[in-house]
């Protein structure tokens, strides 16, 4: 009786022990199947939708180190020397040829009497390096420039073209703004400016990423929100009529 007894009790445990290893298996398979979704909840907003680091981002090179001020020195002597042909030609409203006849005059002053040095003491003439352009890097640059140029004419035609309108007019606006900017400061201003924002914001994004990126998904949200508001009330009701004259 008692073996007898014993077959019921284990025949239990075996089903008991079944079923705790189904749940255990539909509780894996669930935690796996919600992987993918809690990693997608928990993906953080970067700004212009970035997934690499900063520094990659800006190229990765010298140049990047450069902008985010990896080395102070080159850093600082970039900088300085921005600032310094500013000064020249805003302030002191120095001009570009007269600079470089200056710099090549003072050049060849100097060179042509050190050459001639050793007629008057014993020094030996300097060695003058002889300079030539590679034809490879003007060809790149010029393969480059020529590449940016075609991809600009491409979305300007694609613009003028009215197949996007929110397109059209987020350039205009630009555009706008732009000539705007075009008159408080020359072109040459401009470009300082740009040269500074380039050495200030990268570093300073980098170094409070978190709190950008969390004020600008806050921003785009809204941005978002607005631009709904005023598709529904007016470019739906512009974009209509254009969609009517092209089937036509």
């Amino acid at each position: 009786m008692a073996d007898h007894a014993g077959e019921p009790e284990s025949l239990l445990e075996k089903i008991a022990r079944h079923d705790d290893d189904l749940l255990s298996s539909s509780d894996s398979d669930s935690d796996d199947s919600s992987k993918p979704f809690e990693a997608s909840k928990s993906k953080i907003f970067r700004l212009f939708g970035r997934e690499q680091p900063v520094h990659k981002v800006l190229g990765g090179g010298k140049s990047a180190d450069v902008v985010l001020w990896r080395n102070k020195k080159t850093s600082t002597v970039v900088l300085g020397g921005a600032t310094a042909l500013w000064v020249l030609f805003e302030l002191l409203e120095y001009h570009l040829v007269t600079l470089v006849c200056h710099m090549i005059i003072l050049s060849l002053t100097i060179l042509f009497f050190w050459s001639n040095a050793p007629t008057f003491i014993k020094k030996s003439p300097p060695c003058i390096p002889e300079f030539r352009l590679p034809e490879n890097c003007v060809l790149e640059v010029a393969s480059t420039v020529r590449i940016e140029i075609n991809r600009a004419l491409a979305v300007l035609r694609d613009i003028a073209s009215g197949r996007n309108l929110k397109t059209f007019l987020g350039v205009v606006a630009g555009l706008w703004i732009l000539s705007l900017v075009g008159k408080w400061c020359n072109f040459l201003t401009l470009i300082y400016i740009g040269f500074i924002l380039l050495h200030t914001l990268p570093v300073l994004y980098e170094k409070y990423e978190d709190q950008v990126d969390s004020f600008a998904e806050m921003t785009v949200a809204e941005i978002n929100k607005q631009y709904a508001v005023f598709d529904a009330k007016v470019l739906s009701k512009i974009s209509m009529p254009l969609k009517d004259k092209k089937k036509d």
